[in-house]
């Protein structure tokens, strides 16, 4: 079966089998986006809707030498991703 009748012959066809779909993108900077896929290119800019995004951050204090961790989120109706900033795509986690 080829990818012009639902089949996966490359990896991009694996993400547009997922439009209109929530994925999970891992970016760098510590940042998680869950969304519903609209659109995507080759390099993998992506725009997603109803995205929430949950950025971590890490801070460690040198006198107790203990690590915080701490997890700030948001809403957004739509955002554009660049495909640079992208570390992986997934289909979210059941459950």
């Amino acid at each position: 079966m080829d990818a012009t009748h639902g089949g996966v012959e490359e990896p991009l066809d694996l993400i547009r089998l997922s439009l209109d779909e929530k994925i999970v993108i891992k970016c760098r900077g510590d940042r998680q986006l869950t969304g519903r896929l609209q659109a995507f290119d080759s390099h993998l800019n992506m725009v997603l809707s109803e995205v929430e995004e949950v950025h971590t951050l890490i801070s460690y204090d040198q006198d107790t030498d203990e690590q915080e961790v701490k997890k700030e989120k948001r809403n957004m109706d739509m955002l554009f991703i660049r495909g640079d900033s992208v570390i992986f795509v997934s289909l979210p986690m059941e459950g």
